[in-house]
């Protein structure tokens, strides 16, 4: 039986299909139960446009100078309401010469975010530097991947400037492979050492994958909360939340499934 499994992985990997050792289901489940929401005391709010682009984050925006917004891509509606509330925004991405449209209170630098610093390529540490202001921080992140090493190369005295945190995270699925999921398990580890999820959003422009009874969408918004916060006792009671909103209209939305919220 080995062996044949063993033919079937090497035939597959000649057409560019890996098969590996899949990870504990106990720790997936464990890691799952770690990352159900908390209920806040600010309420949560939509910043950016229905769809697409669109984030519900903890109405706390009080006293936050500025927004981090690596991914820029054609979408900048999250940008555009934190301008519009005086807060400035620091983007970065070397796909795109500029936002699509500009702000006075657009800063954009044409780079990657990585986990070096070089001409096209800069580190979160680096790039937050240069926000010389003592006061909280907001984070928007969608960059294509690389959010997993980026934020295990980012020190914890940076990820404790951002008051809240919102992050696309890409190959969610990815938890059930052996390697990979020490890799997740470690990011979140190292998030949740200073923030708690308060919100859970999968994005419909992909489908879930299922295993061992677990069920995990590929692509998901999850939406941090910076501990010294106030937090309520009472856990969100059902998803999805009313102001959620699928990221493509032509395509079935994709259910957080129970056991990513329910206690």
């Amino acid at each position: 039986m080995k062996a044949r499994l063993k033919q079937i992985a090497e035939r597959l990997a000649d057409h560019n299909f890996w098969i590996g050792r899949s990870a504990d289901r106990e720790r997936v489940g464990n890691l799952i139960t770690s990352l159900r929401p908390r209920g806040t005391v600010a309420p949560l709010i939509r910043i950016g446009p229905a769809g697409d682009g669109g984030y519900l984050v903890p109405d706390d925006l009080e006293g936050i100078s500025a927004c981090v917004s690596p991914g820029v891509s054609v979408e900048v509606g999250f940008d555009k309401e934190m301008a519009d509330r005086g807060i400035d925004v620091y983007m970065a991405d070397a796909s795109v010469n500029g936002p699509p449209h500009m702000n006075d209170h657009f800063h954009f630098v044409k780079k990657f975010l990585d986990v070096f610093d070089d001409e096209t390529h800069v580190r979160l540490d680096t790039f937050t530097e240069t926000i010389s202001s003592e006061n909280d921080l907001i984070l928007q992140m969608d960059i294509e991947g690389a959010e997993w090493r980026v934020l295990l190369d980012t020190s914890p005295k940076t990820l404790g400037r951002f008051r809240i945190m919102v992050i696309e995270f890409h190959d969610m699925k990815e938890m059930f492979g052996r390697f990979s999921y020490e890799l997740i398990e470690a990011t979140f580890a190292k998030i949740l050492q200073t923030h708690s999820v308060v919100h859970i959003h999968p994005n419909n422009v992909v489908t879930s994958t299922h295993f061992a009874g677990l069920t995990v969408p590929s692509l998901m918004e999850l939406t941090f909360y910076r501990n010294d916060r106030a937090f309520s006792s009472e856990r969100p009671s059902s998803y999805p939340h009313p102001l959620d909103s699928d990221n493509v209209s032509h395509r079935p939305t994709v259910v957080l499934p129970r056991d990513w919220w329910m206690q």
